[in-house]
């Protein structure tokens, strides 16, 4: 057995390199790498399966120590779980791990990912790299079987969100937005990433939760079969005006001098009826998981993202007032909602000048 520490997370014991991320987007220490931090990142996992309520192969593409693989093994019924890693350090952490937790629903692999999506398929592949996930999206899907469940995080958060654009142009052949969209705009990349290579393999995608969280972007989807789909989920990608100056912001399935952002995934983040089926009881992080449940089953689907109310306040020059009192007196002229990307960010359907007047109108500073 290796050396380490055992942490719990869920229901579930871990053992860990000693030496390992704690806070952060995460770095590798050693030879085989863990981030405690993504415990919350693991909890959905568990949340999400849970929710779908019936028997799954998993595979953990990159496991490392084989934490997500053994939680979701361990908590999620009904579950036969591959933990593969190319590292035959890390396979002799995911070894220990099934151990510890006297699993028999859970095998590992020290295989290149790649080879093994080649021979084997799965109900449900969640591929969680070092990085970006470009280099192993189209394995993946190699390896969902038909109506297949795919989940891909993302780490390279500096260029999805548009702090190295040339790098975003490069991995992800997209125009990343920066500003108050920036991390909205990151997580849609990543969504039209997926829906490019899945129509590809004449398959199209159904999202059942996106979200953003500690440095990292993260999506699943329901994979819908044959080209029809493939082409309706294409339809969905579109480019982003978005004029700093005057917060005009608008969205073309077409490039052009104006809507020269993008292309972005403009359908629906989430699907409502899975997130009604989710709880946070019994997780690593039950109240974090519940404010995010929250957040996800309120958020409202607009094709100009999201405004925030730090946006809004400089544009109009006036002090904000406070969040949810906001939300709730735009409720009375529209639909409005906070939004899970940040604290001070909001979606809504009422047009930009209506809101700026609204805005105006509810300031702390207005003479009332």
């Amino acid at each position: 057995m290796p050396s380490g520490v055992v942490i719990r997370e869920g229901a579930t014991d871990i053992l860990v390199p000693s030496d390992h991320s704690i806070h952060g987007p995460g770095t590798i220490k050693g030879s085989v790498f863990f981030n405690e931090q993504m415990a919350f990142n693991r909890d959905v996992s568990v949340m999400l399966l849970r929710a779908l309520d019936r028997n799954l192969t998993v595979a953990d593409a990159m496991a490392a120590t084989g934490s997500r693989s053994v939680r979701i093994a361990n908590e999620v019924p009904g579950t036969e779980v591959v933990a593969n890693d190319i590292s035959p350090e890390a396979v002799s952490f995911i070894d220990a791990n099934i151990e510890l937790n006297a699993l028999s629903n859970c095998r590992s692999s020290n295989r290149n990912m790649h080879s093994l999506f080649a021979e084997e398929s799965f109900d449900y592949v969640d591929l969680d790299p070092f990085g970006s996930p470009v280099p192993f999206i189209q394995s993946a899907i190699r390896g969902c079987r038909r109506k297949g469940i795919l989940a891909v995080t993302a780490t390279d958060t500096a260029p999805l969100a548009g702090a190295h654009a040339v790098k975003c142009r490069r991995r992800y052949q997209s125009e990343p937005v920066r500003g108050y969209m920036c991390h909205e705009g990151g997580l849609r990349i990543l969504m039209c990433t997926v829906a490019r290579e899945l129509a590809k393999f004449d398959r199209g995608m159904r999202p059942l939760l996106s979200f953003y969280a500690d440095h990292y972007f993260r999506t699943y989807v329901q994979i819908v079969e044959g080209a029809e789909a493939a082409d309706s989920a294409l339809s969905r990608l579109g480019y982003l005006q978005y004029d700093t100056e005057t917060l005009e912001r608008s969205v073309s399935p077409e490039k052009d001098a104006v809507h020269r952002y993008g292309p972005f995934w403009t359908g629906p983040l989430h699907d409502p009826e899975i997130l009604s089926r989710m709880s946070h009881l019994g997780l690593s992080d039950e109240r974090r998981s519940f404010k995010y449940l929250n957040l996800w089953r309120g958020e409202i689907d607009t094709e100009v993202f999201v405004y925030d109310m730090s946006e809004l306040s400089s544009h109009v020059k006036m002090s904000p007032p406070k969040i949810d009192e906001f939300m709730e007196f735009l409720n009375g002229h529209g639909h409005a909602a906070k939004s899970h990307v940040s604290p001070s960010s909001f979606k809504t359907d009422i047009p930009l000048r209506d809101l700026l007047s609204l805005y105006r109108e509810f300031s702390p500073d207005a003479v009332r």
